[in-house]
């Protein structure tokens, strides 16, 4: 594994969202949700994501997120996909959200 330095880590804006859409893409190749996400002070920003697997649309409403939201927005399957949701995959290769055992206020950013 590569090492960085702090500086390097600070550089991604790593922020709390809560999810205030989700709908299918129907476009996206592989299953995958279109989702709204509401940053605070950076506003609702949205992201094509393949959550499909472990994760219904009306169970992603209201879910906190963490998200990286300085990357260039990119077409994703039709989608102007502004953020990237976090997550990891499990061992079947499908993703697992990041989660918070406690509310945040939507915005703040990762410590």
């Amino acid at each position: 594994m590569q090492s960085i330095e702090w500086d390097d880590f600070q550089r991604v804006e790593l922020r709390v969202g809560t999810v205030v859409s989700a709908e299918p893409n129907a476009k996206a190749l592989k299953p995958a949700y279109v989702l709204r996400v509401d940053l605070g002070e950076l506003g609702v920003k949205t992201s094509s994501a393949q959550l499909t697997a472990h994760y219904r649309c009306d169970e992603l409403i209201g879910r906190q997120v963490l998200c990286v939201c300085n990357f260039a927005p990119k077409r994703i399957a039709g989608v102007r996909s502004e953020i990237l949701v976090t997550g990891v995959h499990d061992a079947a290769d499908k993703v697992v959200l990041t989660g918070f055992d406690k509310p945040l206020p939507n915005g703040a950013r990762l410590a």
